[in-house]
């Protein structure tokens, strides 16, 4: 029974050849000797010839199906296949049967996403490049008062409307049409300029325009103290 470590030792020496034949000499005598079977079915894998190494491999286990150096080599010739499903199916059973081989589980995990990639990240939108992006100004204007709705037949005389005081006076900004920032007060402006006065606005619209007047004036007055640090 000295030819299984023999055509063992041919395989390792890279004699694949001399390996089969040493293995095909002997097994018709002992054909249960698995271990001869297993050198036979690498030496196969190393020649090419997949089939007749599957062939060998199965016989093997069939009989011994924890046999840990059969299923390796299974692993090994679905992988040259390309069949990456069936090779991790083999390596995994491998990897049971020799837990915390680094070799088996580097072959696990690069097989896995092999077969199963990971989902590619979600996209991210743009953040926005411009002031136009940041705003609506139809909305913007009718929210400081710029658009007033029809007044109602029924409704009770109109109590005149206090003076409202122009928030954006302490705000001064360099006329620059190249600064989204002195479009947006210059365009505010004109606005509150332009806008017929035809009847006077609810104290609650008054209110709100004030209120929403007020916060802009803050976010303008920040954004052009922090441009002149800035600067500075």
């Amino acid at each position: 029974m000295a030819f299984a470590q023999l055509a063992e030792e041919c395989r390792r020496a890279g004699n694949n050849d001399e390996a089969v034949g040493v293995c095909r000499a002997g097994l018709p005598f002992h054909p249960d000797y698995l271990s001869a079977r297993i050198t036979l079915g690498r030496a196969l894998t190393e020649l090419g010839r997949y089939d007749e190494a599957s062939t060998e491999l199965r016989i093997v286990l069939t009989t011994a199906p924890d046999n840990l150096a059969a299923n390796r080599a299974m692993a090994e010739i679905h992988q040259q296949r390309g069949e990456m499903a069936a090779a991790l199916t083999y390596y995994k059973k491998a990897l049971d049967l020799a837990r915390y081989d680094p070799e088996l589980e580097s072959a696990v995990e690069r097989i896995q996403h092999a077969v199963s990639p990971p989902p590619p990240p979600a996209p991210v939108d743009a953040a926005p490049t411009s002031i136009e992006d940041l705003f609506d100004f139809d909305t913007l204007l009718a929210q400081l008062g710029g658009r007033t709705q029809p007044k109602p037949e029924s409704a009770a005389p109109s109590i005149p409307a206090a003076p409202v005081v122009d928030p954006l006076a302490g705000v001064q900004l360099p006329a620059d049409d190249n600064d989204p920032l002195a479009l947006l007060e210059r365009q505010l402006r004109e606005s509150e300029e332009q806008r017929p006065y035809e009847e006077p606005i609810k104290s609650e619209e008054r209110q709100h325009a004030q209120r929403v007047l007020s916060e802009l004036e803050d976010w303008l007055m920040a954004i052009v103290t922090d441009r002149d640090q800035a600067s500075a």
